[in-house]
């Protein structure tokens, strides 16, 4: 009898062991398209046997093991941070092509060729009236376009701002949700495949946003490290981010300051974050958006063509005559703009409300003296060489056109080509972590039949045992 009671025992443990089985696989189909989730597998442990110990055997349920792999979780995260910052500044980028279109019939481009047009007119016939007027009203073109165009990439700036804000806000959220499913896995004191999947699939959220490193703790908790250096989630505590108000705190007639991230502690952590949506941002902020418009740091190339042109036929006007009189009426300035900042120079350019059409001056005083010099000089200027960086402004601004299209280009081609590498890595993490329905229900087979198995031993153990008892009664 104790022999035939052992073996129930023994039975018994077999069954509880394939009904944990049973649950574990049940667990992983239901979850098999759960974010972050990884497939679970039960374990089993045989127990001694040595009869003269009274060691009966069998087995017993061991520890459920995951099949998550750290590092194709590292690898997605990590492509994932490179996509997110190539998807961001592609589409922050998007703008420049509006502003800077390479087609010579629309924005600056199309007001400059009107300009030198109505100037190569003019000089045909400078005492023409409506020639002169020409001339003004395109030059009104010219400088309405410099002004659309800083109006333009200044709204796109403060645009970008305001994302940097709230990418900054859902990197602090996502900490917070990092903060408390620590906190869990600390009470919890042992594993639990949802916690470790929502562990991950915040994480791989998380890497959308900002470059990061995470490390899982002896305690179970993960502790996140913006760009390996800054702490954003450590055991039970998590630090918030911070940024700079950017062109807010811009004073009038100044150029912006850059725009800055600042830790828990106020150190500026700008440098540390490189990619992500945040780094990407940033990038186009703090790098690209001022080679165009200005900072405090360098006064923006649509500035210095602005300039450039502004000054270059000033001077040109200034140096020549409206009128040979007696006495000589020298010419005025075509142009104006705010002189306190070279980086305002496109948002203010106009033409000179003090500017009237016969004040023009075509008179080139010489020697020699020509009666249309001046206005020659000017309309020479649509393919005067070395006027800035050794280009025509025609070319100088071709130039622009052409780096904001090659910057665009760059950031969609790196996008899709890290939207590829996303999904290679996240199918190579799913062989070797993801669950396969194929999989479970060869699993969910095999441990129903050894559990039917043991059941019918037990079925068997007691009519054994019920036979056992009757014999011995009869005795």
């Amino acid at each position: 009898m104790a022999n035939l009671f052992a073996s129930l025992n023994v039975a018994s443990s077999a069954l509880n062991v394939f009904d944990q089985a049973l649950e574990v696989t049940s667990n992983n189909v239901t979850n098999a398209s759960t974010p972050g989730y990884a497939r679970q597998r039960a374990s089993f442990e045989a127990l001694p046997f040595d009869p003269a110990q009274g060691n009966v055997g069998g087995v017993t349920a061991g520890e459920v093991q995951s099949a998550r792999d750290e590092y194709a979780e590292s690898q997605v995260r990590s492509q994932v941070q490179a996509w997110g910052g190539s998807d961001q500044e592609a589409t922050s980028l998007a703008a420049l092509e509006a502003v800077f279109p390479v087609a010579d019939n629309s924005g600056i481009a199309s007001a400059l060729n009107d300009l030198y047009s109505s100037l190569s007119q003019w000089s045909t016939d400078p005492n023409d009236a409506s020639a002169r007027q020409s001339v003004l009203a395109s030059a009104d073109g010219v400088a309405r376009g410099f002004r659309q165009a800083a109006a333009d990439l200044a709204q796109t700036q403060s645009d970008v701002e305001a994302q940097i804000r709230a990418a900054v806000n859902q990197i602090n959220t996502l900490g917070s949700q990092l903060q408390q499913i620590n906190q869990e896995r600390l009470r919890s004191g042992h594993p639990d495949a949802g916690l470790d999947a929502r562990l991950h699939s915040t994480l791989e959220n998380l890497a959308e946003w900002v470059d990061f490193t995470a490390s899982v703790q002896p305690d179970g908790s993960v502790t996140v490290l913006l760009g390996g250096q800054t702490p954003l989630v450590i055991g039970g505590r998590s630090y918030t981010l911070s940024t700079s108000a950017g062109s807010d705190a811009r004073p009038a007639g100044s150029a912006p300051p850059a725009v800055t991230v600042r830790s828990a502690d106020g150190a500026d952590i700008t440098a540390q974050i490189s990619s992500g949506r945040l780094g990407g941002l940033l990038d186009v902020r703090n790098r690209v958006l001022p080679s165009y418009l200005g900072d405090a740091n360098q006064p923006g190339d649509l500035n210095r063509l602005a300039k450039g042109l502004a000054d270059q036929m000033n001077q040109i006007l200034e140096a020549g005559w409206a009128s040979d009189g007696p006495p000589p009426v020298p010419g005025t300035p075509l142009f104006s703009y705010d002189t306190s900042s070279d980086a305002a120079v496109a948002q203010t350019v106009s033409v000179n409300s003090d500017l009237s059409a016969d004040q023009l001056a075509a008179i080139d005083p010489g020697p020699p003296y020509s009666s249309n010099g001046t206005a020659l000089k000017l309309a020479d200027l649509a393919t005067q060489s070395g006027q800035i960086d050794g280009q025509s402004f025609t070319g100088f601004y071709g130039e622009l056109s052409a780096r904001a299209g090659r910057e665009v280009a760059a950031a969609r081609e790196s996008r899709d080509a890290q939207q590829q590498l996303v999904a290679q890595a996240r199918s190579l993490r799913d062989e070797i972590s993801g669950v396969s329905l194929d999989e479970e229900a060869a699993c969910l087979m095999q441990f129903q039949r050894s559990y039917q198995a043991v059941a019918k031993m037990v079925s068997v153990l007691d009519d054994l045992t019920q036979t056992t008892i009757n014999m011995a009664s009869a005795t």
